[in-house]
């Protein structure tokens, strides 16, 4: 009787899952076809940008910040962290692939997000595999890249920008103090566990995991309740 049971569990089991891929495939699917609808930043600006505050305030980087953020609160009032980024409550730790920097949140979504992420003493580690489109400019220092099978590094000065294509990998560095805008656009969620991983398997870092989580949310809540997919 208990293994009849059990394999009823198993093929009632089996059969809700085949029922909620059934359903949220065809969904999946037409969102993916249609992901640019979605997107509100557009590359070739953000670089424009990225230029502009490296060329107004050369190696402040600072002050690139704060151009930059200041002219895309203007541009997208409604989607952009309305918390200051000299607020340094705003700013948290990123373990992530073995790599460590600050972090501030620009904007969040389900498809889109955008930050500034750095540090002044270095740092190297993995990339991820994620399932959006990465793009790092560059605002000041460096970031090294390594793809296995390569014998020279590619080199990304103050900027350039680095394109880290969804599905890909690659070994990175920052050898000195380096900061930079990073605007992911794909499916971001499935990006969340890499950024969590270092967290739970090895800080251990439980405040700042926790702040992490209320501010990722917050914001990612805030723009789906805009209709910001």
């Amino acid at each position: 009787m208990a293994t009849k049971t059990q394999s009823g569990g198993l093929s009632r089991l089996f059969t809700i899952i085949a029922i909620v891929l059934g359903v949220f495939a065809p969904i999946v699917m037409i969102l993916e076809r249609n992901l640019e609808s979605f997107y509100i930043f557009k590359m070739d600006e953000l670089h424009d940008l990225a230029k502009r505050g490296i060329q107004t305030h050369g190696n402040d980087t600072g002050a690139i910040v704060n151009y930059i953020v200041s002219e895309l609160s203007e541009r997208h009032p409604q989607h952009i962290n309305a918390h200051r980024h000299d607020d340094p409550d705003e700013w948290m730790f990123n373990n992530a692939g073995g790599a460590m920097g600050g972090m501030y949140l620009i904007h969040a979504s389900v498809t889109e997000y955008l930050i500034i992420f750095g540090t002044a003493v270095g740092t190297e580690g993995h990339t991820g595999r994620h399932t959006a489109d990465d793009y790092f400019h560059i605002l000041s220092g460096e970031q090294w890249a390594y793809t296995p099978g390569d014998y020279v590094p590619e080199v990304f000065p103050a900027g350039s920008v680095h394109h880290l294509r969804r599905g890909t990998v690659k070994q990175y560095k920052m050898p000195e103090g380096c900061f930079a805008l990073e605007y992911a656009r794909g499916w971001i969620p499935p990006m969340l566990f890499f950024g969590f991983a270092d967290g739970l398997s090895s800080t251990l870092d439980l405040p700042t995991l926790w702040r992490t989580t209320y501010i990722t949310g917050r914001e990612m809540l805030g723009n789906l309740a805009l209709g910001k997919l």
